[in-house]
């Protein structure tokens, strides 16, 4: 996953009406005749002067939030519920080693160019807040090693996702914040006295507990979970659609070459939809060959500042393919030409350019491509002939029929507009900036440095009065 985001504050008070709503909670009890309801203390009950934030969402966004939370507000109560394994993408992300964030980007401005949504939104103070560098330094002073390597992306020295899971769960412990596994927030609220009122269910058991508390955190990533609390609390709801994938292309050979890889291509897709042209359309990296089409850091790329037309295209396009980018058409001909002279008793599937640093295998795909025989001598081939092969290699076009996975990385984009998001506190702008939405605004991001934007300690005046006040990052970008 790549880096991206956006950044917010919420100020943590207490809030100027009492509930009506009492401090108890309700359990439903369920025998196999009926249920029965008992108001019973439960374990998220809190003091009467303890005001509780419950983050929805045990990620990264979740877990890295509730601590910083409970950092910058030592008396506050943070509870964090997740449904499932708490920090299961960290695992998985990065290919299991967890791509942290992005170590090439300095600059704020290019770095947030790099998003396909949400890049103007983050050409403000966000990134003055918390950059790539402050993740990587409160990892580092936390006992994670990273490096950076050469393209760019962050991991950690133990080159396993492991080594970030084990600090955030230390810090989860350290800090106080209390987790809670195999429960699911299913509505939200806001009573007449401000606060929230949160169903919450046991995903084994016919088990439901009512909670009403002071702050709400949402961050349940693509999750419909998070995208439906906040159309309860009033949102509309872009919907999300895959934002991180392959390409599956319609060519029967080209899956011949199933594991080759080109360490640097020019790729430019066209999508008959696309009412105008979208410069990130086109892109230069490495790109794989896979059993059922294209992959590889061009391709994701490309389905991730396409997602939204290629969603309505059907997944339909065209991908003109440059495999020699840095040569000019004149010189991949003249190169052609030097090596039928030199050679031109060699058969040409035995020998080819070593200038373009082709494969055999690919070098075949091009020959049978353009109806050379695999026998045919270099003398055989007129200059014109050369000419087309030097266009095939300059432009060579793919079919795009669908899509495919992107491993176990599934990013979307889609969620809250970030027009109903307080820019300035990434809370949600109909919910009075105490309900903070992370990780469920438009975008599509696939490394974990969003996930780690922390919410930061400060001090901020509000009605001739000091709070404690939490900054926190917004999640929703695009790739760097």
């Amino acid at each position: 996953m790549n880096l991206i985001f956006p950044r917010f504050i919420l100020p943590f008070r207490v809030p100027s009406k009492t509930s009506i709503i009492p401090r108890k909670y309700g359990c439903f009890l369920c025998s196999p005749q009926r249920r029965r309801f008992s108001a019973t203390a439960l374990s998220l009950s809190q003091k009467s002067s303890e005001e509780l934030l419950v983050v929805v969402g045990g990620g990264a966004a979740g877990i890295y939030g509730a601590i910083r939370a409970k950092t910058a507000a030592p008396n506050l109560k943070v509870v964090v519920i997740e449904k499932g394994k708490p920090l299961s993408k960290v695992k998985i992300s990065g290919g299991g080693r967890c791509n942290v964030t992005n170590g090439h980007f300095t600059d704020n401005m290019i770095l947030a160019e790099h998003y396909p949504r949400g890049y103007k939104e983050l050409r403000g103070s966000f990134f003055s807040m918390h950059g790539p560098m402050d993740t990587v330094s409160w990892f580092s002073s936390h006992g994670v090693e990273l490096k950076t390597e050469d393209d760019g992306r962050v991991f950690p020295v133990s080159n396993s996702s492991s080594s970030i899971i084990d600090c955030l769960m230390f810090e989860v412990k350290q800090s106080g914040v209390l987790l809670q596994t195999g429960k699911v927030v299913t509505t939200a609220s806001v009573t007449v006295g401000g606060k929230f009122l949160l169903k919450i269910e046991k995903r084994t058991v016919d088990y439901v507990e009512y909670i009403e508390t002071d702050y709400l955190l949402i961050a349940s990533g693509s999750s419909r979970q998070g995208y439906t609390l906040a159309a309860q609390l009033g949102h509309s709801i872009i919907e999300p659609v895959p934002s991180l994938f392959t390409f599956k292309i319609d060519d029967l050979k080209l899956t011949e070459l199933s594991g080759v890889t080109f360490p640097k291509v020019k790729a430019k897709l066209k999508i008959e939809n696309a009412q105008k042209s979208i410069p990130q359309l086109t892109q230069v990296g490495p790109m794989l060959v896979t059993h059922w089409g294209l992959s590889g850091p061009v391709i994701l790329r490309l389905s991730a500042w396409g997602a939204r037309h290629l969603f309505t295209s059907g997944y339909k396009g065209i991908l003109f393919v440059d495999f020699i980018p840095d040569l000019h058409i004149e010189d991949v001909k003249s190169v052609l030409i030097q090596h039928k002279n030199q050679f031109a008793k060699q058969k040409v599937l035995n020998s080819y350019p070593s200038d373009f640093g082709l494969v055999k295998r690919f070098w075949k795909y091009i020959l049978d491509y353009k109806g050379f025989g695999g026998d045919i001598l270099w003398a055989s081939i007129s200059n014109n002939s050369l000419l087309s092969v030097a266009s095939l290699l300059k432009q060579c076009t793919f079919q795009v029929i669908g899509k495919g996975q992107f491993k176990d990385e599934f990013v979307t984009a889609g969620g809250v507009p970030l027009s109903e998001v307080l820019s300035l506190s990434l809370s949600l702008s109909l919910c009075a900036r105490r309900c903070l939405c992370m990780r469920v605004c438009v975008g599509g991001c696939r490394n974990m440095t969003p996930f780690f934007m922390p919410l930061h300690e400060g001090l901020a005046e509000h009605n001739g009065e000091q709070d404690t006040v939490a900054s926190v990052l917004c999640w929703r970008g695009a790739e760097c």
